[in-house]
Protein backbone atom coordinates (compact mmCIF):
# COMPACT_ATOMS: atom_id res chain seq x y z
CA UNK A 1 0.00 0.00 0.00
CA UNK A 2 1.44 3.37 -1.04
CA UNK A 3 1.45 6.54 1.06
CA UNK A 4 -1.60 7.99 -0.70
CA UNK A 5 -3.63 4.81 -0.13
CA UNK A 6 -2.74 4.93 3.56
CA UNK A 7 -3.47 8.65 3.84
CA UNK A 8 -6.88 8.38 2.17
CA UNK A 9 -7.79 4.92 3.41
CA UNK A 10 -11.07 6.20 4.90
CA UNK A 11 -12.10 8.47 2.02
CA UNK A 12 -15.74 8.16 1.00
CA UNK A 13 -16.88 10.22 -1.97
CA UNK A 14 -19.96 8.11 -2.56
CA UNK A 15 -18.44 6.20 -5.50
CA UNK A 16 -15.48 3.75 -5.39
CA UNK A 17 -14.23 5.15 -8.71
CA UNK A 18 -14.01 8.65 -7.24
CA UNK A 19 -12.20 7.26 -4.21
CA UNK A 20 -9.62 5.59 -6.44
CA UNK A 21 -9.22 8.72 -8.55
CA UNK A 22 -8.62 10.84 -5.44
CA UNK A 23 -5.87 8.48 -4.27
CA UNK A 24 -4.22 8.40 -7.69
CA UNK A 25 -4.35 12.18 -8.10
CA UNK A 26 -2.87 12.69 -4.63
CA UNK A 27 -0.06 10.29 -5.51
CA UNK A 28 0.70 12.05 -8.80
CA UNK A 29 0.67 15.55 -7.26
CA UNK A 30 2.76 14.30 -4.35
CA UNK A 31 5.41 13.02 -6.74
CA UNK A 32 5.61 16.43 -8.48
CA UNK A 33 4.26 19.01 -6.01
CA UNK A 34 5.33 21.99 -8.10
CA UNK A 35 3.93 20.71 -11.38
CA UNK A 36 0.70 21.60 -13.15
CA UNK A 37 -1.99 18.93 -13.44
CA UNK A 38 -0.89 17.93 -16.99
CA UNK A 39 2.72 17.92 -15.80
CA UNK A 40 1.95 15.66 -12.85
CA UNK A 41 -0.24 13.18 -14.75
CA UNK A 42 1.35 10.44 -16.87
CA UNK A 43 -0.76 10.85 -20.02
CA UNK A 44 -3.61 12.76 -21.61
CA UNK A 45 -6.32 10.36 -20.46
CA UNK A 46 -5.15 10.66 -16.87
CA UNK A 47 -5.07 14.44 -17.16
CA UNK A 48 -8.64 14.55 -18.52
CA UNK A 49 -9.81 12.27 -15.71
CA UNK A 50 -8.14 14.53 -13.14
CA UNK A 51 -9.98 17.59 -14.48
CA UNK A 52 -13.29 15.70 -14.47
CA UNK A 53 -12.67 14.72 -10.85
CA UNK A 54 -11.92 18.29 -9.77
CA UNK A 55 -15.03 19.61 -11.56
CA UNK A 56 -17.28 16.88 -10.18
CA UNK A 57 -20.07 18.43 -8.10
CA UNK A 58 -20.07 15.33 -5.87
CA UNK A 59 -16.52 16.13 -4.74
CA UNK A 60 -15.74 18.94 -2.30
CA UNK A 61 -12.61 19.95 -0.46
CA UNK A 62 -14.34 19.00 2.80
CA UNK A 63 -14.88 15.44 1.52
CA UNK A 64 -11.19 15.11 0.72
CA UNK A 65 -10.10 16.82 3.94
CA UNK A 66 -12.13 14.47 6.13
CA UNK A 67 -9.95 11.48 5.28
CA UNK A 68 -6.74 13.50 5.60
CA UNK A 69 -7.92 14.92 8.94
CA UNK A 70 -8.51 11.43 10.30
CA UNK A 71 -5.02 10.37 9.26
CA UNK A 72 -3.60 13.56 10.80
CA UNK A 73 -5.33 12.85 14.12
CA UNK A 74 -3.72 9.41 14.15
CA UNK A 75 -0.29 11.03 13.88
CA UNK A 76 -1.13 13.68 16.50
CA UNK A 77 -1.98 10.97 19.03
CA UNK A 78 1.64 9.87 19.01
CA UNK A 79 2.92 13.20 20.40
CA UNK A 80 2.67 14.91 23.79
CA UNK A 81 2.62 18.43 22.27
CA UNK A 82 1.65 19.70 18.81
CA UNK A 83 1.77 23.23 17.40
CA UNK A 84 -1.29 24.27 15.40
CA UNK A 85 -0.14 27.05 13.06
CA UNK A 86 -2.80 29.34 11.58
CA UNK A 87 -2.03 31.54 8.59
CA UNK A 88 -3.64 32.89 5.43
CA UNK A 89 -2.37 32.57 1.87
CA UNK A 90 -3.58 33.78 -1.50
CA UNK A 91 -4.43 31.46 -4.39
CA UNK A 92 -3.67 33.69 -7.34
CA UNK A 93 -5.66 32.84 -10.49
CA UNK A 94 -5.25 36.26 -12.07
CA UNK A 95 -5.62 36.23 -15.85
CA UNK A 96 -7.54 32.94 -15.89
CA UNK A 97 -11.16 32.64 -16.98
CA UNK A 98 -12.36 31.06 -13.73
CA UNK A 99 -15.79 31.90 -12.35
CA UNK A 100 -16.36 32.58 -8.65
CA UNK A 101 -13.09 34.38 -7.90
CA UNK A 102 -12.76 37.56 -5.87
CA UNK A 103 -10.20 40.34 -5.45
CA UNK A 104 -6.93 39.68 -3.61
CA UNK A 105 -4.45 42.34 -2.50
CA UNK A 106 -5.97 44.82 -4.94
CA UNK A 107 -9.28 44.86 -6.82
CA UNK A 108 -7.84 43.88 -10.22
CA UNK A 109 -6.07 40.80 -8.86
CA UNK A 110 -8.28 37.69 -8.93
CA UNK A 111 -8.17 34.59 -6.76
CA UNK A 112 -9.21 32.91 -3.52
CA UNK A 113 -8.05 32.96 0.08
CA UNK A 114 -7.03 29.84 2.01
CA UNK A 115 -6.60 29.82 5.79
CA UNK A 116 -5.30 26.41 6.94
CA UNK A 117 -4.32 25.19 10.39
CA UNK A 118 -1.08 23.32 9.81
CA UNK A 119 0.00 20.94 12.58
CA UNK A 120 3.67 20.29 13.36
CA UNK A 121 5.66 18.94 16.28
CA UNK A 122 7.96 21.20 18.34
CA UNK A 123 10.77 19.58 16.34
CA UNK A 124 9.11 20.88 13.12
CA UNK A 125 7.91 17.49 11.89
CA UNK A 126 4.77 18.09 9.75
CA UNK A 127 1.71 16.07 10.78
CA UNK A 128 -0.99 17.44 8.46
CA UNK A 129 -3.68 20.07 7.97
CA UNK A 130 -6.33 20.09 10.69
CA UNK A 131 -8.81 22.35 8.89
CA UNK A 132 -8.94 24.93 6.12
CA UNK A 133 -11.09 28.05 5.81
CA UNK A 134 -11.63 29.17 2.20
CA UNK A 135 -13.43 32.14 0.69
CA UNK A 136 -13.60 34.62 -2.17
CA UNK A 137 -13.85 38.28 -1.28
CA UNK A 138 -16.70 40.35 -2.63
CA UNK A 139 -15.82 43.23 -4.92
CA UNK A 140 -16.13 46.72 -3.51
CA UNK A 141 -18.99 48.88 -4.73
CA UNK A 142 -17.65 52.41 -4.94
CA UNK A 143 -16.70 53.84 -1.55
CA UNK A 144 -18.99 51.51 0.38
CA UNK A 145 -17.42 49.01 2.81
CA UNK A 146 -16.71 45.60 1.34
CA UNK A 147 -19.54 43.14 1.92
CA UNK A 148 -19.34 39.44 2.57
CA UNK A 149 -18.10 37.34 5.46
CA UNK A 150 -16.30 38.92 8.42
CA UNK A 151 -12.80 37.64 7.70
CA UNK A 152 -11.50 37.86 11.26
CA UNK A 153 -13.89 35.03 12.14
CA UNK A 154 -11.45 32.58 10.56
CA UNK A 155 -9.03 32.96 13.49
CA UNK A 156 -11.72 32.35 16.09
CA UNK A 157 -13.33 29.40 14.31
CA UNK A 158 -9.94 27.80 13.73
CA UNK A 159 -9.14 28.07 17.45
CA UNK A 160 -12.54 26.51 18.16
CA UNK A 161 -11.73 23.53 15.91
CA UNK A 162 -8.32 23.13 17.60
CA UNK A 163 -9.92 23.19 21.06
CA UNK A 164 -12.55 20.64 20.00
CA UNK A 165 -9.87 18.31 18.73
CA UNK A 166 -7.85 18.81 21.91
CA UNK A 167 -10.89 17.52 23.78
CA UNK A 168 -10.97 14.43 21.56
CA UNK A 169 -7.24 13.81 22.10
CA UNK A 170 -6.69 14.56 25.81
CA UNK A 171 -3.26 12.92 25.77
CA UNK A 172 -1.86 15.59 23.44
CA UNK A 173 -1.38 19.25 24.35
CA UNK A 174 -2.54 21.49 21.48
CA UNK A 175 -0.99 24.97 21.10
CA UNK A 176 -2.74 27.37 18.71
CA UNK A 177 -0.25 29.83 17.18
CA UNK A 178 -1.08 32.88 15.09
CA UNK A 179 0.59 36.01 13.72
CA UNK A 180 -0.45 39.62 14.39
CA UNK A 181 -3.78 39.25 12.58
CA UNK A 182 -4.89 36.76 15.23
CA UNK A 183 -4.55 39.37 18.01
CA UNK A 184 -8.30 39.85 18.33
CA UNK A 185 -10.30 39.90 21.53
CA UNK A 186 -12.86 37.41 20.21
CA UNK A 187 -10.21 34.67 20.06
CA UNK A 188 -9.26 35.22 23.71
CA UNK A 189 -12.93 35.23 24.71
CA UNK A 190 -13.49 31.97 22.80
CA UNK A 191 -10.54 30.37 24.58
CA UNK A 192 -12.05 31.31 27.94
CA UNK A 193 -15.47 30.05 26.86
CA UNK A 194 -13.93 26.67 25.98
CA UNK A 195 -12.02 26.51 29.27
CA UNK A 196 -8.71 26.88 27.46
CA UNK A 197 -8.98 23.35 26.05
CA UNK A 198 -6.16 24.39 23.72
CA UNK A 199 -3.32 26.72 24.64
CA UNK A 200 -2.75 29.77 22.47
CA UNK A 201 0.26 31.86 21.53
CA UNK A 202 -0.58 35.06 19.66
CA UNK A 203 1.87 37.61 18.31
CA UNK A 204 0.60 40.93 19.65
CA UNK A 205 -0.52 43.71 17.35
CA UNK A 206 -2.41 45.97 19.79
CA UNK A 207 -0.87 47.80 22.73
CA UNK A 208 -4.07 47.50 24.74
CA UNK A 209 -5.16 49.84 27.55
CA UNK A 210 -5.14 48.13 30.96
CA UNK A 211 -8.09 48.49 33.39
CA UNK A 212 -5.90 50.23 35.95
CA UNK A 213 -4.53 52.63 33.33
CA UNK A 214 -1.40 52.56 31.25
CA UNK A 215 -0.57 50.43 28.23
CA UNK A 216 0.11 46.70 28.03
CA UNK A 217 3.60 46.77 26.55
CA UNK A 218 4.83 49.58 28.79
CA UNK A 219 3.79 47.64 31.88
CA UNK A 220 5.57 44.49 30.78
CA UNK A 221 8.75 46.32 29.76
CA UNK A 222 8.88 47.94 33.20
CA UNK A 223 9.17 44.52 34.85
CA UNK A 224 12.47 42.75 35.57
CA UNK A 225 13.80 40.42 32.83
CA UNK A 226 13.32 36.70 33.40
CA UNK A 227 16.47 35.90 31.46
CA UNK A 228 18.08 36.00 28.04
CA UNK A 229 17.87 33.83 24.93
CA UNK A 230 20.36 33.58 22.06
CA UNK A 231 19.89 32.28 18.54
CA UNK A 232 21.13 32.73 14.99
CA UNK A 233 18.79 34.76 12.78
CA UNK A 234 19.08 33.51 9.18
CA UNK A 235 19.69 35.80 6.24
CA UNK A 236 16.65 37.37 4.61
CA UNK A 237 15.71 40.07 2.17
CA UNK A 238 18.27 42.83 2.50
CA UNK A 239 19.84 41.47 5.68
CA UNK A 240 22.72 39.22 6.60
CA UNK A 241 22.58 36.33 9.03
CA UNK A 242 23.59 37.38 12.52
CA UNK A 243 23.55 36.33 16.16
CA UNK A 244 20.68 37.73 18.24
CA UNK A 245 20.44 38.08 22.01
CA UNK A 246 17.13 39.03 23.61
CA UNK A 247 15.93 39.83 27.10
CA UNK A 248 12.67 38.11 27.96
CA UNK A 249 9.99 39.61 30.17
CA UNK A 250 6.58 38.18 31.05
CA UNK A 251 3.69 39.45 33.11
CA UNK A 252 0.22 38.23 33.88
CA UNK A 253 -2.33 40.96 33.16
CA UNK A 254 -6.08 41.53 33.04
CA UNK A 255 -7.65 42.88 29.85
CA UNK A 256 -11.20 44.26 29.44
CA UNK A 257 -13.35 41.74 27.54
CA UNK A 258 -15.90 44.38 26.35
CA UNK A 259 -18.60 42.29 28.03
CA UNK A 260 -18.34 43.87 31.47
CA UNK A 261 -15.64 41.47 32.62
CA UNK A 262 -11.93 40.88 32.27
CA UNK A 263 -9.64 38.35 30.62
CA UNK A 264 -6.51 37.03 32.29
CA UNK A 265 -3.61 36.59 29.87
CA UNK A 266 0.17 36.44 30.01
CA UNK A 267 2.09 38.93 27.88
CA UNK A 268 5.64 37.98 26.94
CA UNK A 269 8.09 40.37 25.28
CA UNK A 270 11.47 39.34 23.90
CA UNK A 271 13.50 42.47 23.08
CA UNK A 272 16.95 42.61 21.56
CA UNK A 273 19.87 43.88 23.62
CA UNK A 274 23.33 45.17 22.71
CA UNK A 275 22.23 45.92 19.16
CA UNK A 276 24.14 48.29 16.90
CA UNK A 277 23.59 49.45 13.31
CA UNK A 278 20.77 47.04 12.50
CA UNK A 279 17.02 46.71 12.87
CA UNK A 280 16.08 45.83 16.45
CA UNK A 281 14.27 42.50 16.69
CA UNK A 282 11.41 42.54 19.18
CA UNK A 283 8.70 39.94 19.64
CA UNK A 284 5.54 40.47 21.68
CA UNK A 285 3.36 37.46 22.50
CA UNK A 286 0.15 36.85 24.39
CA UNK A 287 -0.44 33.44 25.95
CA UNK A 288 -3.10 31.76 28.03
CA UNK A 289 -3.20 32.65 31.75
CA UNK A 290 -0.84 31.03 34.20
CA UNK A 291 2.21 30.84 31.93
CA UNK A 292 4.67 32.95 33.92
CA UNK A 293 7.85 32.13 35.78
CA UNK A 294 11.04 30.65 34.44
CA UNK A 295 9.78 27.07 34.18
CA UNK A 296 6.69 28.16 32.24
CA UNK A 297 8.82 30.42 30.06
CA UNK A 298 11.22 27.61 29.21
CA UNK A 299 8.33 25.35 28.31
CA UNK A 300 6.78 28.04 26.12
CA UNK A 301 10.02 28.70 24.28
CA UNK A 302 10.52 24.99 23.67
CA UNK A 303 7.02 24.38 22.37
CA UNK A 304 5.69 27.60 20.92
CA UNK A 305 7.92 30.55 20.26
CA UNK A 306 8.89 31.06 16.66
CA UNK A 307 10.58 34.24 15.42
CA UNK A 308 9.79 34.89 11.78
CA UNK A 309 7.55 36.34 10.97
CA UNK A 310 -4.45 25.93 -12.77
CA UNK A 311 -7.07 27.10 -14.81
CA UNK A 312 -10.23 25.54 -13.35
CA UNK A 313 -13.81 26.68 -13.59
CA UNK A 314 -15.64 27.23 -11.30
CA UNK A 315 -13.69 28.33 -8.23
CA UNK A 316 -14.76 25.24 -6.22
CA UNK A 317 -12.66 23.08 -8.55
CA UNK A 318 -9.69 25.33 -7.83
CA UNK A 319 -10.28 24.87 -4.10
CA UNK A 320 -10.44 21.09 -4.52
CA UNK A 321 -7.07 21.19 -6.26
CA UNK A 322 -5.54 23.47 -3.61
CA UNK A 323 -6.57 21.12 -0.81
Amino acid sequence: MGWAEREFETIDLGDPRLNRRAVLLAERLGQKPGASIPGACENGAETAAAYRFLRNEQVSCEDVMTAHRQATMGRIREHAVVLCLQDTTELDYNGQATAGLGPLSYEAQRGLYLHPTYVVTPQREPLGVMNAWTWAREFKQGDAPRGGVLESVRWVESYERIAEQAGELPGTRHVCIGDRESDILALLVMARKMNHAADYLVRCQHNRVLPEGGKLWDGVMASAPLGRIRFEMPAGRGRKARAVEQEVRAQRVMLPDRQGGQLEVTCLIASEVDVALCVVLEVKLAALPGHTGKHRLARGLQTGMVVTGEKLDPAQAALNQAV
